[in-house]
């Protein structure tokens, strides 16, 4: 019998009584309807805690916009700035932020599409990139794929930018004349730590003394969770000549639906003008109408999902202490990605021999939870140095379906631990 059908005593029933938060508003039976990667990837008795979709409904806000559109047959092309305006607004309001410059924007077909557009306005073939390690695995493979050397920035113990091993890197990646530039990831994916405005003010410095141009990946900017505050990077004294992207794709699960936008300093204003009118053609009409009415309308939903996912933040910790005891857990400051530290496991994990980047391949501890606990992670080895023995879990999902994932992770564990050792 399915899974979907029959469960175990000893595993909790999907379903949350009166939570009313985003996520644990759809039954384990109405998520594996969905036809997205997360819910297709794998097998129905895996339960899918890996790549950066949400277990939500859609904000109604969304919803109407997108059902207007359908309603009128507004399916065209994308025309005009109410996307960057809605932004505008957004950052204002959220952050405090007054500096950006609906003139400094450009649409963009998604957050990562748009990062290999920019960087191909200020570095060339052979040029070099600078990465913080680890880090999201398109960061490698995005950059590499267009003929940039990446030059990686190992994080400090502390999971936060180390700035003596960014300015070391920073030095390699400008030797022989090469233009350089800073791929940062704000708040950092998959760390979940969020950037402090003195640790950016820092960066821009840094940036400035030694010629490299930031670009500042922000789509998890929206999910910054109690306890930080984000700070948008070309707010900081020295950032003008940098560039973010962002979109509502992270913090409304709208990454089906492409759009986003680029937001140049006001330093970089000229290199953006810069870009090819066809690049603009990339995102989808109505991507660009759910993103605006997300940062528009979207607000008030998006106050319930970081309640909901500040809630299973704190549950996830409780899980690990009680199934994972000798896994390590910081509790992120930002995102719905938690990096669990599972060396102390001593699973072997060396990768494949594609290095990093390369998303669709598991080792080690993330091999194991998927074969032994039927969980599926991210596995921390293809996100660059660092990774390795590492993996990333999404809890953006019901605390019911995070109970029952910890509870099989922890029985696989004890299983191991029963086996013999050869």
């Amino acid at each position: 019998m399915s899974e979907a059908t029959h469960h175990s005593p000893s595993e909790p029933e999907p379903g949350d009584g009166d939570r009313t938060d985003p996520l644990a508003r759809l039954s384990l039976d109405q998520l594996r309807q969905r036809t997205s990667m997360k819910w297709r990837t794998h097998p129905e008795d895996v339960l899918p805690l890996w790549v950066a979709e949400m277990d939500v409904p859609l904000a109604p806000a969304v919803a109407d916009a997108l059902h207007r559109a359908v309603d009128l047959g507004d399916t065209g092309y994308p025309y005009g700035t109410a996307y960057a305006e809605a932004l505008a607004d957004f950052a204002a309001a959220r952050w405090r932020w007054e500096g950006l410059r609906v003139e400094n924007t450009a649409i963009v077909p998604d957050v990562m599409l748009g990062i290999v557009e920019v960087l191909r306005l200020i570095t060339g073939p052979g040029d070099a990139v600078v990465v913080c390690s680890p880090v999201y695995p398109p960061f490698y493979a995005f950059v590499a794929h267009d003929g940039r050397d990446v030059v990686e920035a190992r994080l400090g113990p502390d999971r936060r930018i180390d700035l003596a091993d960014l300015e070391d890197a920073f030095i390699r990646a400008r030797r022989h004349g090469r233009r350089a530039a800073f791929l940062m990831s704000n708040p950092h994916n998959p760390t979940g730590v969020v950037h402090t405005r003195a640790e950016l003010e820092a960066i821009a410095a840094l940036a400035r003394r030694h010629g490299v141009r930031v670009v500042s990946d922000e789509i998890h900017a929206p999910l910054v969770l109690p306890g930080a505050v984000f700070t948008p990077f070309l707010s900081v004294p020295g950032s003008e000549n940098g560039f973010a992207l962002t979109s509502a794709s992270k913090a409304w699960n709208l990454a089906g639906l492409k759009a986003a936008v680029a937001i140049a300093g006001t330093e970089a204003a000229d290199d953006l003008r810069r870009m090819p009118e066809e690049v603009g053609h990339g995102p989808s009409h109505l991507g660009v109408l759910a993103h605006t009415a997300a940062f528009r309308d979207g607000t008030d939903w998006l106050d319930e999902l970081l309640l909901g996912l500040d809630d299973n933040r704190s549950l996830l910790g409780k899980l690990i202490d009680e199934h994972l005891p000798g896994v390590g857990y910081v509790p992120p400051q930002g995102t719905y990605l938690a990096w669990l530290d599972c060396t102390g496991l001593g699973l072997h994990d060396d990768g494949p021999a594609d290095g990093p980047g390369v998303v669709s391949d598991l080792a080690g501890p993330a091999r194991m939870f998927l074969d032994e606990a039927r969980v599926a992670l991210s596995s921390g080895h293809v996100f660059g140095t660092g990774g390795a023995g590492c993996v990333r879990l999404n809890f953006a999902t019901s605390p019911a379906i995070l109970r029952r994932a910890l509870a099989r992770m922890g029985r696989a564990l004890t299983g191991l631990d029963r086996a013999p050792r050869t």
